[in-house]
Order: structure tokens, then sequence, then C-alpha cells
């Protein structure tokens, strides 16, 4: 016997269809909580709205900061020259490292029996603290007492792409969520007219790509947005010719009918994530324009991040468009800057990207803190990994180094004037303190409010998080 079904008899029987029908049942809530995981992850006290999934949310606890700005300098700064002093490694300056040192090592480039290479440039105590800086930080020396630096992180990675996504997502391999994600994720965003996570670059673009400020298998409105320095801040910002205002908010009324009808009938997140996107595209033709228009910045605020042309995209005006950005309640804001991969002409180049960026940096702290912002707004400053002690490159270059490199921190809840950790006298391995990368993150979430191991989302039928199975608070960092 033959059977012949009509159009609508066949939607009815396709699998979504299904599911649907069968959802009042016990074997329907099971499929449903297979297909829709998330929408029943409690984060802190409020469950995930399928209505606004970007609605503000509860910490898991009375968080120090709400808001985080990521100064990322990919391509890995050298501390050696700018963060942590040795002088027992310049005293040995083309020696060959100790045998014992090496027992098992394996550097990215180098034959590892390089010969050691003491730093280019003279360190000196600063601020109240005495934390010890380089003649190249003239401006971050002024803002020693408000950061703490982190002189013994380690990571896994020893390559740029791996390490910088290793440092953004927690994770070596792509499609993992990133940081910033993982923020929005757990506590939403505060600001109407604009993405919670905004993301600007300088230099160049880095290696790992949009990973490193990618959603992964997170929801897609949870990712972060890429401002342009140049023209539109986002692409097809502006209505094409013929098309104005009334056109398209129609447009849009009619657009949002229909997914809102197609998310009732499908229960896909996605659908409420293209809602999201399309009204607030809609916003962002008023206020990104703003936002990127610093023509009301005074004189003084532009002295001192060092904008001569506020017009020309620079490192600068991506730091002050972060302090912009958190006026204006986004909760997460990451600069990228790609320009420190120094494998020769260290002492010159080093030099140039200190110049472009030393004193930005700390205008950005010292802004935040005239204002009243740093409180509870966390500036990070750091790369993917750091340098070798050995020489690479002739007599003038460095090797990646996965094993100790040095970050810093302010604002919210964290401990100024504070050094934390050692390597040992030739800058090698971490001697004391050890800080991992899970470590890191789990820190900058608890002062987020967040407990990194509840902070979980459930995909392929296992929870994922940001710390994956590692991580621990550094409490010796938290004020």
């Amino acid at each position: 016997m033959n059977f012949r079904f009509s159009e609508e008899q066949n939607l009815t029987t396709q699998r979504r269809c299904f599911f649907k029908e069968c959802g009042l049942g016990i074997a329907g809530m099971a499929a449903g909580s297979l297909m829709f995981p998330e929408a029943g992850s409690v984060r802190g006290t409020e469950i995930t709205s399928s209505k606004n999934p970007l609605a503000p949310k509860l910490p898991h606890f009375a968080p120090k900061a709400k808001r985080v700005i990521y100064l990322f300098h990919a391509g890995a700064p050298s501390q050696l020259e700018l963060f942590d002093p040795k002088p027992e490694l310049s005293k040995r300056d083309g020696q060959l490292p100790p045998a014992e040192l090496l027992d098992g090592y394996r550097a990215a480039f180098i034959d590892p029996n390089s010969a050691l290479l003491g730093s280019k440039y003279n360190f000196s105590p600063q601020g109240d603290c005495g934390m010890e800086l380089s003649e190249l930080l003239p401006n971050t020396s002024k803002i020693a007492d408000d950061i703490c630096l982190i002189r013994s992180m380690q990571t896994d990675a020893v390559n740029h792409a791996p390490g910088q996504i290793m440092m953004n997502t927690g994770s070596q391999q792509f499609g993992r969520p990133s940081f910033g994600s993982w923020t929005l994720y757990g506590l939403g965003s505060e600001a109407n007219n604009l993405p919670g996570f905004v993301v600007l670059t300088s230099a160049k673009g880095t290696s790992g790509g949009a990973s490193n400020y990618g959603c992964g298998f997170l929801p897609t409105l949870y990712g972060g947005t890429p401002f342009r320095s140049v023209g539109d801040p986002v692409l097809y910002l502006s209505n094409p010719p013929g098309v104005d205002a009334i056109a398209q908010r129609d447009s849009l009324n009619t657009l949002r009918q229909l997914n809102e009808s197609s998310e009732s009938f499908f229960g896909d997140p996605e659908i409420s994530s293209r809602i999201q996107s399309y009204e607030l595209a809609y916003q962002l033709q008023t206020s990104a324009p703003e936002l990127m228009d610093l023509s009301k910045e005074s004189k003084e605020t532009l002295d001192l991040y060092g904008i001569k042309d506020a017009n020309e995209a620079s490192y600068a005006r991506n730091c002050l468009l972060a302090r912009r950005l958190i006026e204006r309640d986004v909760r997460f804001v990451q600069l990228f800057h790609e320009a420190w991969d120094q494998h020769g002409n260290l002492k010159a180049a080093i030099k140039t990207n200190t110049e472009d960026t030393d004193r930005a940096s700390a205008a950005l702290v010292l802004d935040l803190k005239q204002r009243g912002l740093l409180n509870d707004t966390i500036v990070i400053w750091g790369g993917e990994f750091g340098r070798t002690p050995m020489v690479q490159g002739g007599n003038d270059g460095r090797d990646h180094h996965n094993r100790s490199f040095s970050i810093w921190i302010a604002g919210g809840g964290i401990r100024g004037g504070h050094v934390h950790g050692e390597t040992d006298e030739l800058g090698f391995n971490v001697s004391q303190d050890p800080v991992h990368v899970h470590d890191l993150n789990a820190t900058l979430l608890h002062l987020l409010g967040m407990d990194h191991e509840r902070l979980t989302y459930r995909f392929q039928g296992r929870d994922f998080r940001l710390t994956d199975v590692h991580g621990k608070v550094v409490s010796q960092i938290l004020a």
C-alpha cells in the first residue's frame, strides 16, 4: 500500500516537530534536555532566558569587579627586557647555560645550547612599593603602586597561535569559548545599545585569529564583536542608498515577527541570537559612531594617552576607546596588539614596541582611577608566553619560552604594588609561586563573582568550563 502525504503532513512528521509534539512527556523532557541543555543551566541565582539571553545575571557571590579590559600584547613580550631583572644572567652573558638546566628541555626553534643573553636594558625600583621595572617602561613605572606584577606565569603552548588561544580560551584547541565569552555568558550585559564584548585591534591581526575572542560552542551572541578603526566601526552599519530609517524599522519589525514565530515553533536558541543581533545592529547605527568620535575628549585626556590625531588608528586610541566603552556599560573589552615576536633585532624592536604602548597602557589605568572606574574594572596586560634567556638570531634575539613569563593586572580587587612569584637566577624556570593560565583565569572569574568550577556549559555530553578540570584561585594577589 502506498501512502501520500500533503506538504503540511510532511512538515508534522519532521524530527523537530516530533520532539515538539512529544515535549509534554518524560521522553520529550529527556529529548529537550539533550537538544537544549543550556535552557536549564543555572548560573548564580538566575536561569537563562531565551527571550533575552544577554540580560544581566547575578554572580555566584559578591564580586570585586564588574568589567574587564584585556590588553593582549600578542607575539610574546620579553619579560627579561621589561619585568624580570636578572643580574646573574647579565653576568653570564655569552656563556653556555648549565647542562642540568636543559635536561629534558625542548625549545621552539633554537638549539637549547645557545649562549645566554643578558638583558639589553636596565632596571630600577619604582613607586613606594619598590617594584623593579625596565627603563623601557617610564609610564608603567608611574603606576607601579597600582599594579600587581606576576613574574611566575606558565603555559602549555610554545607557538603563537596555540599560545594565544590557550591564554584566551584555556585550551590550545580551536573551538572553545574565549574568556570574554564566558564572562558575558555568566554575567550578561548591561549595555543597551552596544555589544557586551568588544574587540579592538592595532598593529597586525593575531596568529590565533577570531578564535581568541570567539564564542566556541556557546550561542553566537556571546562572541566578541570586532570594531574597525577606520570607516564604519562595524561593516555594513550604514543604510544602503534608498533605504531610510522608516523602511529599515519596518523591515526589522517584520523580520522579528518571523524569527519569533520560528523560535516558538523550533525552540532553537540561535534564532534568539539572530533577533538580538538584528536589534543591536540597528541601535549601533547611532551608538557606534558616537562612541568612536573622540572630538569631545579634552586635550588633556588626549595628551595623557599620547594621541596626536584623534582620527588616526593606533593602540593609544584603542586604549581611550576601551575607557569609553566601559563607561557605556560594555562588560568586556579586549585590545590585541601583535608586534612582540623578537627572534632578532630585539634591542631596537622592543624599544619601538614600548614607545607605541607604554604611555597609553599606563594612561588607561590613571584615567580609570581618576574617574572612579578602576575599583570595579580589571585591567590585564600580557601576552601568550615569554622569551628564552638564551640568544637567537646571532646576538640579538630570543626564542619562545612557556616555562616562565610576566604579566600585570590592576583594579577590581587586585593587590596593587605587589610582585607575585619568582624565577631562578637565569629567568629560566619558576622558583616560587607558579601561576598557570588556568589559575589566572580562575582568579579573574573569582574577582567577577563567579566560581570557575560552577560556570559550565554542557556540550557534546559533558560540562565544559574555562579552566577545564584545572585551576585554583591565587589568593595572594587579591586585595
